[in-house]
């Protein structure tokens, strides 16, 4: 009996302590920065490590977005976790949404969004965004456009709005 509650003691120090360093690592360095401006009010976000002990798979899982959010606002919120996450070394980061991952981005491209946060212009970030993301199983999911200004700028907003719909509008849209 003894040996029963030294292991389930043992199991709850276990798991605690890997909720707790995916805390201190993850979620508390980016609520800071989140929670700091309140336009993402209303945008609730996990984030943690691939299966909780992954360490170089960050999931970010998007919980639940608010009838008065915008698109723009949630793609703000991805945008200010790079930055606050600049300085870590991921392999992949998976873009979930309840739980489900839908889309993968390399963590080259996540640290180099959230070094260029401060002066890229998010316009920009947004119509690039699509020809960065991967699914499930590693294909590009969309292309990258060439051709004339307009044509381009037209097609990479299609993606990224096809994108968002994709990762969670769709589900949202169906619980409303």
């Amino acid at each position: 009996m003894k040996k029963i509650v030294w292991i389930v003691i043992a199991l709850v120090v276990l798991i605690g302590g890997v909720y707790l360093f995916n805390y201190l690592t993850l979620t508390q360095p980016v609520l800071k920065t989140i929670d700091s401006d309140s336009r993402n009010s209303g945008i609730g976000i996990d984030l943690h490590y691939k299966n909780y002990i992954i360490p170089n798979v960050l999931v970010f899982n998007l919980k639940n977005v608010s009838n008065d959010k915008a698109v723009a606002d949630v793609f703000r919120v991805l945008l200010q976790t790079t930055s606050a996450l600049k300085e870590k070394n991921f392999e992949t980061i998976e873009l979930a949404f309840k739980g489900t991952s839908k889309f993968k981005l390399k963590g080259s491209y996540f640290k180099e969004l959230g070094k260029e946060y401060e002066t890229q212009n998010p316009v920009y970030t947004m119509r690039t965004l699509p020809e960065n993301l991967f699914d499930m199983k590693g294909q590009a999911a969309y292309s990258e456009w060439t051709g004339g200004l307009l044509g381009v700028l037209n097609k990479q907003m299609e993606d990224f709005n096809d994108f968002n719909k994709k990762w969670y509008l769709e589900e949202l849209s169906m619980r409303n």
